[in-house]
């Protein structure tokens, strides 16, 4: 039968971590991160990794799973997210999804098998610009490469040239996942005001001695291309001020929040709730709703 599992998405600093640590005690779950950055040790304020009081509310999994001279893929993840899966499951226990890696967590959902050696930036790029064909385009494409789609529809098209591009590389492996995933979002000015806002206390929560440190040490790494501190190392090498390097950053935070809602909204299946309209207790609701009937099916 298939394996029920919450997801928790949206953009960042919508309140992601919140609600999952509210679901979890409410539902006996357990957290699993669905972020790229959270993975990394000694990245703790530039990634809005929960706090040591968060996770002790609720246990998490794939946080501090990597040093930051190591690299991590979607198929790190999504091998290391199907072993946190089978343990909680053994548990008794919910597993609950938590992240903004929309890339990670739909190939987690949908099955696909990204090989450990392939480039994800390569994926990516060819993806994107799949994305921006008319339909028309796009179909011609399949008709070209005289590829067979179970159904005609545009994710699939997508996926279809994906795979016969980057063949055994990127492979779909069926999965038994049920899953209800939670959108979470609000008002764009809400939101980027919030963002915003993080940005300022991360500061002065020491984001600057950390990027410093990530800037003196790892600056190679691929743990330094994430936002929030990549946009801080001119400001290091003396390239510009340090207001220039922060509002940088704000914006380009920003703009990955745009990228991350359109990633759920038209690459996944989501409920999407508005956190300033919606109360916590009705998406528990909903929830509740789902694996009631779920369990009422199985009966």
């Amino acid at each position: 039968m298939p394996t029920k599992l919450l997801v928790i998405v949206g953009p960042t600093a919508v309140g992601k971590t919140a609600l999952g640590i509210q679901l979890a005690q409410a539902l006996d779950g357990e957290i699993i991160s669905g972020d790229s950055q959270q993975v990394y040790r000694g990245l703790d304020i530039g990634t809005a990794k929960a706090s040591p009081l968060e996770q002790a509310a609720a246990v998490h999994h794939l946080i501090d799973v990597r040093e930051v001279t190591q690299t991590y893929s979607a198929y790190d993840f999504v091998t290391e997210a199907k072993a946190s899966i089978d343990g909680i499951l053994r548990r008794g226990k919910l597993p609950i999804i938590v992240g903004g890696t929309g890339l990670y967590i739909q190939s987690l959902l949908e099955g696909y098998h990204l090989g450990g050696d392939l480039d994800q930036a390569a994926v990516l790029t060819y993806r994107r610009s799949l994305e921006q064909l008319s339909d028309e385009a796009l179909f011609e494409k399949i008709a070209e490469q005289k590829l067979t789609l179970s159904q005609p529809n545009r994710r699939r098209a997508i996926r279809a040239l994906e795979l016969a591009k980057f063949g055994q590389e990127l492979t779909n492996q069926p999965t038994d996942y049920d899953a209800y995933i939670i959108g979470l979002t609000d008002d764009r000015v809400i939101l980027y005001d919030r963002i915003n806002q993080r940005v300022d206390k991360m500061v002065t929560q020491g984001l600057l001695e950390e990027a410093r440190w990530l800037y003196d040490h790892h600056r190679d790494a691929q743990a330094s291309r994430g936002i929030g501190y990549k946009e801080l190392f001119p400001y290091f090498a003396g390239e510009c001020h340090l207001d220039t390097a922060i509002d940088k950053l704000k914006q380009q935070t920003r703009r990955f929040a745009k990228r991350q809602l359109t990633w759920f909204r038209n690459r996944m299946s989501v409920h999407f709730y508005n956190i300033s309209q919606v109360k916590s207790d009705d998406i528990l609701a909903d929830v509740t709703q789902f694996l009631t009937d779920t369990a009422k099916n199985q009966d």
